[in-house]
Parts: structure tokens; sequence; C-alpha cells
């Protein structure tokens, strides 16, 4: 298992070396520069020179990279080229945002999807099976951007339960007013991701339904609801927690979208805004962020299936 964690945080670390790269060398494809931004389009190509030289843009490429990512193995994600403020310190405060509204998107998904799907597999042939199926599959076909404008219809417009759009100014000071900003995100992410993983969970539990060695369990006595406590649920775990991986990372990038929507200030609005004005330093730190935490995704998945199939604890 040790040699399994150190092989696997290495390729980690190479994973995120060579995206660093290929982050910095892509945003230099794009048209314009933080320089036109601030002086303007029709600024005179004198003060356009002077102001990259004053922001390091006109040193050679491999320069500004190196420059950049020793920084950032000191933890130092540079400053924003146009206010001059600390990009870590930026993105600090939007994942304070970002960070709980995945953690509760990903919750309400799995609250939704493992009950359901697992009684959706036990009685697949009954109406209520029927029914869950196509439940799972209309929620699979609805965009998590219309049911956002739907759950702000009517949780907020009509019944004003909740509110619409915003982050409380204080942030988690007021954690009442924080947690009630992040429901409607939270239920609209979920819900879309958790009608996919729903499939998959209920796929899963027939499969092992089926499977000789819960009829062998079945035959020595045991409920079926026993055998799948006992034996089932750690079988059917293993493709359900590769699924819960991707739909973990797809939340990372339905976040940028329903941060616009819901008006929050989390890193998805903050790369949006940034993306715009060209801050090339504040954008590659923020999607250098967003692929690690991809990759870390992938390495959390690696460990749980180690834990819940001894087999694979005996591979190297």
């Amino acid at each position: 298992m040790t040699w399994f964690l150190l092989r696997r945080a290495g390729l980690c670390a190479v994973a995120v070396a060579a995206a660093s790269i290929l982050v910095f060398a892509l945003l230099r494809l794009l048209p314009g520069d933080v320089a036109t931004t601030i002086g303007g389009q029709q600024a005179d190509p004198v003060r356009l020179a002077a102001l990259r030289a004053d922001l390091g843009l006109a040193r050679p490429l491999p320069a500004q990279y190196l420059s950049w990512i020793g920084a950032v193995l000191h933890g130092d994600f540079g400053h924003s080229q146009l206010n001059g403020g600390s990009v870590g310190a930026e993105l600090a405060r939007k994942l304070t945002v970002t960070a709980p509204l995945a953690a509760g998107s990903v919750l309400i998904a799995l609250v939704v999807a493992v009950p359901l799907g697992a009684w959706a597999a036990t009685r697949s042939r009954s109406p209520v099976g029927g029914a869950l199926n196509a439940l799972s599959q209309l929620g699979i076909a609805i965009p998590s951007l219309w049911l956002a404008l739907l759950l702000v219809l009517v949780f907020a417009v009509q019944l004003g339960w909740l509110p619409a759009q915003g982050f409380p100014v204080d942030g988690w000071a007021q954690p009442g007013a924080a947690l009630r900003s992040l429901v409607l995100p939270c239920l609209a992410l979920g819900l879309t991701e958790g009608a996919v993983l729903l499939r998959f969970v209920r796929s899963s539990v027939l499969g092992v339904l089926r499977s000789d060695f819960l009829r062998t369990a079945r035959a020595k006595g045991l409920t079926q609801r026993k055998a799948l406590l006992r034996h089932g649920f750690r079988n059917a775990a293993v493709p359900v927690v590769s699924v819960l991986g991707l739909q973990a990372a797809a939340l990372l990038v339905g976040a940028v979208v329903i941060e616009q929507v819901f008006t929050l200030p989390g890193v998805g609005s903050m790369l949006v805004t940034d993306i715009g004005n060209r801050d090339l330093i504040k954008v590659q730190g923020e999607l250098l962020i967003l692929v690690a935490a991809v990759l870390l995704i992938g390495f959390a998945v690696d460990i749980a299936h180690r834990l819940i199939d001894p087999r694979l604890q005996e591979s190297r």
C-alpha cells in the first residue's frame, strides 16, 4: 500500500507539472493581453510596450514560466496584473464559497442516488422501480442551468423561502445566511448529478443481485436485505465510487455556470472575470488549482478502490 501511495503521488505531481506547462502555453495563445486592457484599445504602441515591460510580459516565455512556477512551489501564486492583489489570498477567499458548494452538491447527489438506486434495483420489476428509473432518465435530461432557474422561480420568487442570488458580504461570519444562500445552488447541481449517479447505483446493485456469491448467501438462509448489507454493497460500491469521482470533477466545471446564475463570489465567477480581463497570472493560478483538485479526486478514488476491494491491495 505504501508503494502504491508513493507511486500515485508521484504520478499526480508529474501530471500537475505537465498541466502547468499546458495552461501557461495555451493562455499565451489568447488574443490580447492585460496591457491592452489597462491602456485601452486605442493606446499608443509606446505606452503598451512600456506597460508590458512593467508587467514582465516582455521577458521570454520560458523565463516567465520558471518565475511563475518557482513562486507557486513556494506557495506564492503571484499578484494580479490589474490591481496588484495577492492571487493566493483571493483564491483562498473564493474557495470558501466553491468548496462548500461542491461538497454540498456531492452530499445531495449521494443522499438521492444511493438509497433510491438500491431501491430501484431491488424492485426493478415493480411499478416503483420503473417509476424511479424513468425519474432518473428525466433528471439526466434536465440541464443544471434550467433546474437552477426553476428552483429560483419556485423557492425564491414565489415562496420566498430562500435567497435567489448573492452571498453574505462577511462570508461565513454569518453562517446561517451563508448556508441559506448555498441551498438552491447545491440542489441545482446535486439533483442533476444525483440522477446520473442513481442510474449507476441501480445498474451496479442489479449486477450484484444476479451474482453467484449473492445466490450462495441467500441459499445459506440470509434474506435479500441482509445478503446485500453483508456482501453486496461492498462489491457494488467499486464502480459507483469511480463514477462518483467523475461526477465530483464535473461539479467543479458545473460550478462555473451555477456561480454565474446565483452571483456567488466563487472560483468560477473569478475565473470568468479574469479571462475577460486577460489577467493571466490570476487565470493561471485558478486553472492550476482546478486541475490539482481534479487530480486529487482521482487519487482519492484510487485509494477508496483499494480500501473497498481487498483483491486490489494484493496487486502493485
